[in-house]
């Protein structure tokens, strides 16, 4: 499964919201509040075994920031 794929499903299982692209913005397209998105940010860190700082959490406006930051962590996604 693709890093986008993998974003995907863990948006989908944890808000419910459908139709994410690589360019998709978590507060302007998906209407997530500050909740969702520590919910979303949760699941990431459990997925990818990473932690990601508060201070940086509001760096990840868009499906593509969450996978870059996630690969600049040095995991390595598909």
């Amino acid at each position: 499964m693709e890093a986008l794929e993998l974003i995907r499903k863990v948006i989908f299982e944890t808000t419910g919201k459908k139709d994410i692209t690589y360019d998709t913005d978590f507060i302007r397209d998906l209407e997530l509040n500050s909740f969702d998105i520590m919910n979303i940010i949760c699941a990431f860190e459990n997925l990818f075994d990473v932690s990601i700082p508060t201070r940086d959490v509001w760096q990840l406006h868009q499906v593509k920031d969450v996978i870059e930051y996630i690969e600049k962590s040095g995991v390595s996604l598909p």
